[in-house]
């Protein structure tokens, strides 16, 4: 499409305003779709657009996204007066000549004008004049000192006095440009001012000003370093690792963060734990969780705090209840058990897909806060909603470099080039914590991203990703003459489950390796396995000959196993051996069950019939609960579960509008532009008189007539008041029915909010 010029004069200095209206459709239609901020409300014509397109707010919004290239042609340009008088493309790559190429200054310029920071022709370059407060360093900064690299800066800091350091946080903190008389040359050369002009830690300006060159206050504040005059990115790192060693060391990580996320959810079934009065999560707590699933602390609070972001636990009261008066629980919620019962590629994806959109740091628990109290875990002070932008930020540099293992330090140099006004939130710190928090999520390993981390960060197909990584699942184990069971890979869910039953992890990874105890044998007899039904598990999927010492395990278990039967009379017991009735009832047990004898085989107790069973085991007997047909009872406690939490829906930023939207809102302003500046034969003005009223309904009646355009005032439902150009089809009932081409449809326009009327010529 041809640009779209205005009627109005030419002549005149060049306006935002005048240069936004000789754009291409589509050049608007991307600049709106750069800052989604600039389109609530609608604009209703140019000269709104270009105000609002200036406004600090809006600027310092859209520079968030800019990289060190991008604020280095901007800082030209304001040094060429460019944000009070155009400046020409030729004046701008003199200024930066030997630094870039006259393609990426071209490439960053239409970026800007994308971005309404930077407007006009390349004779006419202008600058929005908040843009240079965006800058996030000192434009006016003199010539750097020659400092050394970041080492040896670093251990020039740490090494100075009370005094000279003194000086360095202060400007650090506060302006780096401050004002002291020990600048003049005449001053002693013992003085702490000369000491830092000498070492090239201050820069002097004149003999009553110094400044703080930029590299040493982002050493003082922490911040991720970047160098203001490098108009190029750092080089990448060379790649070390493949694709399938990444995407392999990932996948078993992942078959990691699933079993504890599973053993954690059990854990908190089991005893849900309270929660604190400020909402969170206590140390204790942590701690036992982390003991109980056998990880540390630190990830177990990572853990609590992904589940929570996953919907997969939840505070309030669970049911059900535990026996305490506390009424506030972390507990897991009823969404948890579809999720263990799914496909481990997508309950992977579940977990990843949370902690990558939550906008908290999980890294902050267990750090002290401005109080020196320790941050808990599901506490308001992990909240951070930059997070979510920090995080993607580091996880699109890892994918751009595919294959490398880049270290903290270079990671945080690259992202602070990309997004210096962020260089703040980039300290070492937050860069390694969160690549330790993606490692352990399985979306990066061996320090770059894996397949399935790419796609999630990207809107791929994850959950297929990663179960293309995951190992295929295998139907059988090998049983070993030591009582263990070796997975070679992740079991097929049945099998899975009846291994579990039946014993204990006791190391995981790529082949996970099972423990069978006389308590886990006991455990799969409680939950109503026969002995026969063991032996025909590891008779079928063991890939070894079953040792002998299993077989006999599992005999001498079940043969002790069951021989006492309880069921509720409140509850009974009952065995056919009495000699064994006997010496239950010979024990301590018996008086704490109030236990009575009715017959040789069968005694009674008021007790419920899980906690004779809990007794009894303590005491060291092996009893069986029955139903009454004497079939053996899976008694374990379900696990607590809460009600899954109402979310509510997160303010993440202006949504960017659709394709017909923005052809809508470009159609919008050309049209206000035009009703702007289309001159009008006749008008008339609604004062809300009777006379003005006849009057506006006379001209429109006119309008549909003679099949004339009218220039419309109008003020809408929320108050915004409009001017367009319309084409009246009908006059009746209040009402105005008129084609507005616009919005390319026919629009019904209430009579009484309409303020002018002018037919066009």
């Amino acid at each position: 499409m041809t640009p779209t010029t205005s009627s109005g004069p030419d002549s005149g200095p060049p306006t935002l305003a005048r240069w936004l209206t000789g754009r291409r459709d589509s050049d608007l239609a991307a600049l709106l779709r750069a800052r989604p901020d600039l389109v609530v409300p609608p604009p209703a014509t140019m000269t709104v657009l270009a105000n609002r397109a200036q406004q600090r707010a809006s600027v310092f919004r859209a520079a968030d996204e800019l990289t060190t290239g991008d604020f280095g042609v901007i800082e030209a340009l304001a040094r060429l007066g460019a944000a009070e008088k155009p400046v020409t493309r030729r004046a701008l790559l003199d200024r930066l000549a030997g630094r870039t190429t006259a393609k990426n200054v071209d490439r960053t310029l239409d970026r800007l004008r994308t971005l309404l920071l930077v407007w006009g022709s390349a004779d006419e370059l202008s600058l929005v004049p908040a843009a240079t407060e965006t800058v996030p360093w000192r434009i006016a900064r003199s010539t750097a000192s020659d400092l050394p690299d970041d080492a040896e800066l670093a251990a020039m800091i740490d090494d100075l006095d009370a005094a000279r350091r003194g000086i360095l946080d202060t400007l650090a903190r506060t302006s780096p440009v401050g004002r002291t008389k020990d600048a003049a040359t005449d001053t002693p050369a013992d003085r702490p001012v000369q000491q830092l002009i000498a070492s090239g830690l201050l820069i002097r300006l004149d003999d009553e000003t110094v400044e703080l060159p930029h590299r040493v206050g982002q050493y003082i504040r922490g911040e991720a370093p970047f160098d203001p005059a490098a108009l190029a990115p750092p080089p990448a790192a060379p790649a070390t690792h493949t694709v399938a060693d990444i995407n392999s060391t990932a996948a078993g990580a992942a078959l990691e963060l699933l079993r504890h996320a599973e053993e954690l959810i059990d854990a908190l079934g089991t005893a849900p734990a309270p929660a604190l009065k400020s909402g969170g999560l206590g140390v204790r707590e942590v701690r036992r969780l982390a003991k109980t699933v056998g990880i540390d602390e630190t990830h177990a609070a990572l853990l609590v705090e992904v589940l929570a972001a996953a919907g997969l636990i939840a505070r309030g009261l669970p049911d059900p209840p535990p026996p305490t008066d506390v009424d506030d629980y972390w507990a897991p919620t009823t969404s948890a058990d579809g999720w263990m019962k799914a496909p481990a590629g997508h309950r992977w994806a579940v977990l990843a897909g949370a902690w990558l959109d939550s906008p908290r740091r999980p890294w902050l628990v267990g750090r002290r806060d401005q109080n020196d109290k320790p941050i808990a875990a599901l506490s308001d002070e992990v909240q951070s909603p930059p997070a979510v932008r920090d995080r993607r930020l580091l996880l699109e540099y890892l994918a751009e470099t595919p294959g490398s293992a880049p270290d903290v330090g270079q990671i945080r140099a690259a992202l602070a080039w990309r997004r210096p006004r962020w260089a703040g939130r980039l300290g070492g710190d937050a860069v390694a914590e969160t690549l330790r928090e993606a490692t352990a999520l399985a979306v990066v390993a061996h320090g770059s991203i894996a397949s399935p981390g790419k796609a999630l960060l990207h809107g791929g197909d994850a959950e297929a990703e990663m179960e293309a990584a995951l190992p295929e699942p295998v139907d059988y184990v090998l049983v070993q003459a030591d009582l263990t069971v070796v997975a070679p890979g992740p079991l097929v869910p049945d099998l899975a489950a009846r291994i579990a039953l039946v014993a204990d992890v006791e190391s995981a990874g790529a082949a996970t390796v099972y423990r069978i105890s006389e308590a886990s044998v006991r455990r799969a007899l409680d939950a109503g396995t026969g002995a026969g039904d063991l032996h025909a598990l590891f008779a079928t999927h063991s890939r070894t000959p079953v040792p002998q010492s299993l077989t006999y395990l599992i005999d001498d278990v079940a043969r002790r196993h069951g021989r006492l039967r309880t069921g509720i009379a409140s509850s009974f017991v009952r065995s056919d051996d009495p000699a064994l009735l006997a010496e239950v009832l010979a024990a301590p047990v018996a008086a704490t069950l109030a236990l009575r004898a009715l017959a040789p085989t069968v005694a009674i107790s008021q007790a419920p019939l899980a906690e004779v069973l809990q007794e009894l085991r303590a005491a060291g007997f092996a009893p069986a609960g029955e139903d009454s047909s004497g079939t053996v009872l899976d008694l374990r406690p379900p696990g607590a579960r809460l009600a899954v939490p109402r979310t509510r829906p997160r303010y993440t930023g202006p949504v960017p509008p659709t394709a017909e939207q923005l052809d809508t809102l470009v159609r919008t302003l050309r049209a206000g532009d035009r009703a702007a500046t289309t001159s009008a034969s006749k008008s008339v003005q609604a004062d809300g008189s009777r006379s003005g009223g006849a009057a506006t309904m006379a001209l429109l009646q006119l309008a549909v007539r003679s099949k004339r355009s009218v220039n419309l005032g109008y003020v809408d439902a929320q108050g915004v008041a409009t001017r367009r150009i319309v084409d009246p089809v009908a006059v009746s009932g209040g009402t105005l029915e008129a084609f507005d081409p616009a919005a390319g449809t026919v629009r019904s326009f209430v009579l009484h909010r309409v303020t002018s009327v002018a037919l066009v010529d």
